[in-house]
Order: C-alpha cells, then sequence, then structure tokens
C-alpha cells in the first residue's frame, strides 16, 4: 500500500527520484500514465495488469469508452529507476499534468499519483475545505 506526500522536483533532464518509501512497493518496473485531475498515476506492474483486465471488460461500441481507454493506455510508459531511483517522466506527461519543474508525489493506496506543485496545493486545500461531509457522504461516520 502506498502512502503519504514527498515535495520533489525535475532535474534539468526531465527525471525525477522516486521516493525510497514509495519505491520499493513499485518493483524494478512500473507504469506511469495520464491520471484524472491534471496528475499523473503510477502502477506497480501487478496493479497495472487488474486494471488493464478490468478496461478489457468495458463496452467498446461507447465513444466515452473508447476515449478513454485509448487516452488512458497510449499515454502509458514503462519505466525502469536509474541506481538513482530516477525515471524520466516524458514530454506528453509532463504537459498533461502541466509540471515544469516542482510536483507532489502521493501515495494513494494502490497507486502513486504525481502532481504539478501549484495544481496539488490548489486542488488539496480545495478538497480539505470539504473533508469531513465528503467523508460523510462516502463513507458515513464509521471511520
Amino acid at each position: 500500500m502506498f502512502m503519504g506526500e514527498f515535495q520533489h522536483s525535475l532535474d534539468d533532464k526531465g527525471r525525477l527520484i522516486i521516493p525510497a518509501k514509495l519505491r520499493e512497493g513499485l518493483g524494478e518496473r512500473f507504469i506511469i500514465t495520464r491520471g484524472l485531475d491534471r496528475s499523473l498515476f503510477v502502477y506497480p506492474l501487478s496493479e497495472w495488469r487488474i486494471l488493464e483486465e478490468k478496461m478489457k471488460t468495458l463496452p467498446t461500441t461507447q465513444a466515452d469508452t473508447r476515449a478513454f481507454v485509448r487516452l488512458f493506455f497510449s499515454g502509458a510508459v514503462d519505466c525502469e529507476p536509474d541506481k538513482q531511483g530516477r525515471v524520466s517522466l516524458p514530454q506528453h506527461l509532463r504537459d498533461h499534468a502541466q509540471i515544469q519543474r516542482d510536483l507532489y508525489i502521493l501515495g494513494v493506496s494502490t497507486r502513486i499519483e504525481i502532481w504539478a506543485k501549484e495544481i496539488w496545493e490548489e486542488y488539496s486545500q480545495k478538497a480539505e475545505e470539504s473533508y469531513e461531509a465528503l467523508a460523510e457522504k462516502i463513507i458515513g461516520i464509521g471511520i
């Protein structure tokens, strides 16, 4: 399980150091693709395969499904960190997430998310304002 929030920056070559705590759960190879809310999603291969199987069951006769699956899979890159734990973030993924240099890396249960610093700070501030209401709506008062 992935959890935590880490602030990082891209180096001059567009590489990112994945925090050691998160890197352990990702394994030697993992997948980075377009996420939601202008973020990137990072999956260990085991989770990627589960997600891939679920996507295979979606109805390809629906235009929205086809569009989502195309963007999700066409944007995916197979990553293998170097000895320092760095991976290159391709330009198309940086563009999608509007990442220039400073970013956040989040552990989110079965995946990791990568966010541009400004976008994450704005998003999390808005979400924080309604955190209790979201909890009641989604999981009730039982936590």
